[in-house]
């Protein structure tokens, strides 16, 4: 790219900052800077023009040295434009050990907890991240094959509170083509070569073939999600008329009225809708409760991460989840899943040779099965709850153990156990019982791995 293309680039820059309107000349925008390409081109672009900023960077502490020299370039890139910039280091495989999340689930709610504290304590209005039109095209791949509704189909939005995407814009080549003509210093994260993530797999695989198809691939798929985000916002404006008949709340509990709706609209799709924006609910659980509903079951019931829905008399009832829920969902022996709080369990019955026996992670049991007695249980625990800490031989109360391992109020209420017949099994997410726990004379095993939903 010519100095006289890279101009243009700035331009186009400030252009799309001013049509999309994504902050004023008052805010102050805390940019986070990871070392990659894309981000430093960003925190180039905002000092070039003027802007407020700052710069937020985070060592996830997962790549060893080349974490550590992505933190010595940031900061010293910062140090020679002038700005302000934050540093934090995180032990991201422990707090995925002690959550039961996944790196990318770990990694993004630590950095956006921070980036949250940086402005609540800086003065920060506006947090800028560095994704741009390569990103969103994945993003619509990714949640194409692992299943979604018309929303993530849309790619990623340019803004959304008070987080904006000023690149979105430009693609992957332009970006770097901008870093090389303005010899803007990056480093490449070798991560970004493994084909082992999903997002790689795509980047590196799918894209370049579909694009050898079609050459204008880019600004067709720019197109297509522009047009369905149009489609996304329609169905909005649909789905809040529809709510008003659909939805009616009494002392607190919301009802949902499918059985109001028209033979020609779709009662899952309106479902879903309604269920996953207004309730936080994901589509899996959905997905079980639908099937419940027009299988006629009651009383059963279904968690996000705050709200409960349960099935009564061919109605829908939600309700915040109150302190003291105390719902019990039975786990039969060939059940492969359920669902408890924000969690969803998946259960594999396999032999004691076929699994590792130890460094299991916290969001993962291993449980002698043959030790069990179906149907087990799972609930919120209660007090005077105890149980034989694995390790231990002797028993403790499960509000003696939430308290020693620092569990937080909120978590406190919305703690799981899982029992076979009056026993705790499980202080899911956390701990197994002594007495469930493989020794030598194991042959059968239930593997329980917990996924935060």
């Amino acid at each position: 790219m010519a100095a006289t293309n890279s101009n243009l680039f700035t331009e186009r820059f400030r252009k799309y900052v001013s049509d999309n309107e994504l902050f004023t000349a008052d805010d102050r925008i805390l940019l986070t800077v990871s070392g990659g390409v894309d981000s430093m081109v960003m925190l180039s672009l905002f000092t070039e023009c003027g802007f407020n900023v700052g710069v937020a960077h985070c060592n996830f502490c997962l790549r060893g040295a080349e974490s550590d020299e992505d933190e010595v370039l940031v900061a010293e890139e910062a140090r020679k434009r002038g700005i302000e910039c934050y540093n934090r280091r995180f032990d991201t495989q422990g707090e995925m050990e002690r959550t039961g999340e996944s790196m990318e689930m770990a990694a993004r709610r630590l950095r956006y907890e921070w980036f949250d504290e940086l402005c609540a304590e800086h003065g920060y209005t506006t947090i800028a991240v560095a994704h741009h039109i390569d990103d969103s095209i994945e993003t619509f791949f990714i949640n194409l094959l692992r299943g979604t509704g018309l929303r993530g189909l849309t790619g990623i939005t340019t803004r959304r509170n008070n987080i904006i995407r000023p690149l979105m814009f430009a693609t992957r080549k332009e970006i770097t083509e901008y870093a090389v003509a303005r010899q803007i210093p990056y480093r490449e994260d070798s991560s970004n070569r493994s084909t082992k993530y999903l997002r790689n797999k795509i980047r590196l695989g799918l894209v370049p073939m579909i694009r050898e198809i079609n050459p204008k691939f880019t600004s067709l798929m720019r197109g297509n999600i522009a047009h369905l985000a149009e489609a996304q916002i329609f169905v909005n404006y649909a789905i809040d008329i529809i709510r008003q008949t659909v939805i009616e709340e009494q002392n607190g509990i919301h009802k949902l009225h499918l059985n109001r709706l028209g033979d020609r609209i779709p009662q899952n799709f309106v479902a879903y809708e309604i269920l996953n924006s207004t309730y936080g609910f994901k589509s899996d659980v959905v997905n079980a409760l639908m099937r419940a509903y027009h299988a006629g079951v009651t009383g059963k019931r279904f968690y996000s991460k705050e709200w409960v829905a349960y099935l009564e008399r061919g109605e829908i009832a939600i309700a915040p989840i109150a302190d003291d829920d105390d719902c019990e969902i039975m786990v039969n022996a060939d059940d492969l899943r359920s669902f408890c709080g924000n969690s969803v369990l998946y259960y594999e019955h396999t032999d004691i040779d076929s699994i590792k026996t130890f460094g299991v992670p916290e969001n993962m049991a291993q449980i002698d099965a043959d030790r069990l007695q179906y149907p087990l249980r799972l609930r919120r625990w209660r007090a005077g709850d105890w149980f034989v800490p694995f390790g231990m031989s002797g028993r403790k109360k499960v509000g003696d153990f939430l308290t020693d391992t620092k569990v937080s109020a909120p978590e406190r209420k919305r703690q799981f156990v899982l029992l076979s017949g009056e026993d705790i099994v499980w202080i899911v997410g956390r701990r197994i019982d002594d007495r469930f726990a493989l020794t030598s004379e194991s042959e059968n095993v239930l593997k329980i791995t917990r996924e935060i939903i």
